[in-house]
């Protein structure tokens, strides 16, 4: 009876989250995923703990990359050469969704680090940054879309493989750990992940939080998330989602509903987005 007490004990203990509380664990572990359409869903999880500023909740948007293109769209690459916000970049485009593509330089055009697609260049530099979101593959002996993790792949290979690139800040390694030190300023976060299923998930995060401790949420989510990287922070962060059964566009501590216009806000224009489109159903071959 002891052997068996200790046993039971020893796997709660370990079934349990630093992070969350036994209650909340089961909560967010049976959050339902919401179908917005075919390989497209939102997941909407609280946090394990409350901010001090907004609605202390997480925001996932689960995308299928077989039935959905990532686009990138750069401000440099358009005529006027003008940022916009992630609901304009959608409809300007049509687009099924947008999130911020990286962090951007002061002339409001180039990004941080490296950006670049088969067309258009708009920043040739490899920083020391160690993510880089590829996708537009090159053949299909690779994933459709991936993070390369510079520290434990080697991306003089990868790169040859891909047509488009778009490189930030890790925030997982490739061994699944949180590799941000924890500090005291606290915002809002956009981020790009990567499941393992090789789905791509873009978060929203509009309460501010540090990011060691966002990093920490999205591992203890059901997301099996593998990889990600950071885009944005602040009130540029932003995500829109335009689907068959909702609209919605999440920016920095706010939600709106635009279909039933709850609340107004005006969302700031940023250079450069990564974008989803439906992709065409192949059409099947004469005879």
């Amino acid at each position: 009876m002891k052997l068996a007490a200790i046993t039971f004990l020893i796997s709660f203990l370990v079934g349990i989250s630093p992070l969350y509380p036994a209650s909340d664990q089961k909560a967010e572990r049976s959050a339902e995923w919401q179908e917005l359409a075919e390989g497209l869903e939102l997941g909407i999880f609280k946090t394990p703990r409350p901010s001090e500023i907004g609605d202390s909740t997480v925001r996932v948007l689960r995308i299928d990359p077989n039935r959905y293109q990532l686009r990138l769209l750069n401000a440099s690459a358009s005529k006027d050469g003008r940022p916009l916000s992630t609901r304009q970049w959608s409809r300007q485009h049509n687009l099924v969704a947008a999130i911020n593509a990286s962090m951007y330089q002061a002339d409001y055009r180039s990004s941080v680090s490296l950006m670049r697609t088969k067309s258009h260049i708009n920043n040739p530099r490899l920083s020391k940054d160690n993510a880089i979101l590829a996708f537009d593959r090159k053949d299909a002996s690779v994933p459709l879309v991936k993070i390369i993790d510079r520290q434990c792949e080697d991306f003089d290979v990868w790169q040859k493989k891909y047509r488009t690139m778009i490189q930030s800040i890790r925030m997982i390694s490739c061994t699944g750990k949180n590799v941000w030190s924890q500090q005291p300023q606290k915002w809002s976060t956009a981020a790009i992940g990567i499941d393992n299923r090789q789905r791509v998930l873009f978060i929203h995060v509009g309460s501010p939080y540090s990011t060691h401790d966002v990093i920490d949420f999205l591992l203890n989510l059901p997301l099996n998330i593998t990889r990600a990287m950071y885009v944005e922070g602040g009130p540029q962060a932003q995500l829109y989602i335009n689907s068959d059964k909702r609209e919605h566009e999440f920016v920095g501590n706010y939600e709106i509903d635009l279909q039933s216009n709850v609340k107004k806000l005006i969302s700031r224009p940023v250079p450069n987005v990564v974008g989803i489109s439906l992709k065409e159903p192949r059409k099947a071959k004469k005879k």
